[in-house]
């Protein structure tokens, strides 16, 4: 059996978007992919939003050993080798990023930060599943990708693919 593919999903705080792609991207991606997620600046406590990983457990998504990190995780010698990161906010994919080893292929998918949306915790919830359910929709496009061999341009322009695709439906 051939190792996963290694996807690295960014965002600023890693509390939410970037938090729910690596959810889901493990929930969907069996043997093929594994999924990280890190933050530019992750959150001091380490803990995800409280309704990020309401929205991942009412999808009956595995929610347990999630974490906010700093993508300075990522970048060391001893860390994994990533094939694949993808931005899912437009401020982290705005900054300079790490010398990443064995320089992955990269993409950008904008969500809008469902952390934003003031209302009540009804309406603050629903945002995070309109954001976890349009991850979906581009995670599984992804995972069903029929890439027998993949290579970084494969993968890169895929993924980016991907994102042009689903720039013409709604991101949230």
């Amino acid at each position: 059996m051939s190792e996963p593919i290694k996807v690295l999903f960014l965002c600023v705080h890693n509390s939410a978007r970037s938090i729910m792609a690596e959810a889901i991207l493990n929930h969907l991606g069996g043997h093929r992919f594994r999924a990280f997620s890190a933050g530019t600046q992750a959150r001091a406590d380490h803990q995800p939003h409280p309704l990020a990983l309401a929205a991942l457990q009412s999808a009956g998504i595995d929610t347990q050993g999630l974490r906010s990190k700093n993508w300075a995780e990522f970048s060391q010698p001893d860390s994994p080798h990533l094939d694949l990161i993808i931005t899912v906010c437009d401020v982290a994919a705005g900054e300079p990023c790490p010398v990443w080893p064995g320089h992955p292929a990269t993409a950008h998918w904008g969500y809008p930060d469902p952390a934003l949306v003031t209302g009540t915790e009804a309406e603050r919830l629903h945002a995070f599943k309109q954001t976890m359910h349009a991850l979906h929709q581009r995670i599984e496009l992804l995972v069903n990708l029929p890439l027998s061999r993949v290579d970084r341009l494969i993968l890169e322009t895929e993924a980016r693919r991907l994102a042009a695709q689903a720039e013409g439906g709604s991101h949230a």
